[in-house]
């Protein structure tokens, strides 16, 4: 059983009942004071070991999970600490692309309870600009539990998302909720979520992508690769089932191409991820994120690490 078997049958166990929740949070507290005493390198060996079972090569890497591994250790660019703030980074992009391309923002707050419904549209996103997964849409105040969300998004803000996976511009984000304008590609998205379009810049030219359709419910959701015409490449993620189709490029594909080329050369590194978005004929921009999957992305073939490992190269410049 891997790190990730594990983990998932605790959360399976937390929702079974109270008896299971108190043992998970015990299980979590245990676990995150341990994390703070491990140092960055013997952490992320282990972890690495616990989810791929083998060895991590940081002396010299070749896979692209071991590669992206050794990024995380050692290319500590101060810039990466704005570029993954959710918030502080749409600056950075109207900067680089000139207004338009990043989603409005309403409201930040550095507490949940200030939280006001009264003060926000019919239809909005709440989510936390220093970690992964704190998304909460409202597509209908009536139906929208914003005490239960308030409870989550307080959890979140008191989680530090470095401890976990030892992403270290996350450790020096301030971590505040904010709004952002609701966005729907078709009433059909309103059950599946929009289309999320995932490049992959190695060495400053996009060469992959994958989309992600349904991740508000990951027991539905799928993820496939493809290469820049829309071919879905022969391998996929093992936490996800695969789209098993050609994906239909949007008519606005070649400007998101372009837009992708011009933030990889202002960001100038080995790798990054830039997400973006097509919604009725326009692009957003979405996130950037220089860690995928955090301790690495569960290729199936696993051969594929490797190929995708040979697609980018380590520039000795890149060690802090």
């Amino acid at each position: 059983m891997i790190l990730s078997d594990v983990k998932q049958l605790l959360r399976d166990l937390k929702r079974k009942s109270a008896k299971y929740t108190a043992f998970y949070n015990r299980v979590s507290r245990i676990k995150m004071f341990l994390l703070r005493i491990v140092p960055d390198v013997p952490y992320v060996k282990f972890r690495y070991f616990m989810n791929f079972g083998r060895k991590l090569n940081l002396k010299n890497p070749k896979s692209f999970n071991e590669k992206i591994q050794w990024l995380l250790l050692y290319d500590h660019r101060k810039d990466y600490v704005t570029y993954v703030d959710k918030i502080k980074v749409k600056s950075v992009i109207d900067g680089i692309l000139g207004g338009g391309y990043t989603i409005p923002t309403i409201k930040i707050w550095d507490n949940p309870d200030d939280i006001n419904l009264d003060e926000l549209p019919d239809q909005f996103v709440l989510k936390c600009n220093h970690d992964s997964g704190s998304v909460f849409i409202c597509r209908n105040k009536s139906d929208f539990d914003i005490a239960e969300i308030k409870k989550k998004l307080k959890t979140a803000l008191r989680t530090n998302y470095y401890w976990g996976s030892r992403e270290w511009p996350y450790k020096h984000v301030k971590p505040l909720v904010f709004a952002e304008q609701y966005l729907e590609e078709s009433p059909e998205s309103r059950q599946t979520g929009i289309t999320d379009y995932k490049f992959f810049v190695f060495n400053g030219e996009a060469k992959m992508l994958y989309i992600s359709k349904g991740l508000e419910d990951h027991t539905t959701a799928s993820i496939s690769f493809y290469d820049l015409d829309g071919k879905e490449l022969p391998f996929h993620r093992k936490d996800f089932r695969p789209i098993g189709e050609p994906l239909k490029l949007p008519d606005n594909y070649e400007e998101m191409l372009k837009i992708c080329k011009k933030i990889a050369d202002a960001i100038d590194n080995d790798f990054v991820r830039v997400d973006l978005y097509s919604v009725k004929g326009k692009v957003y921009f979405s996130e950037l994120t220089f860690y995928p999957c955090g301790t690495g992305i569960p290729f199936e073939p696993e051969e594929w690490d490797l190929k995708c490992g040979n697609m980018l190269l380590l520039q000795q410049n890149s060690r802090a």
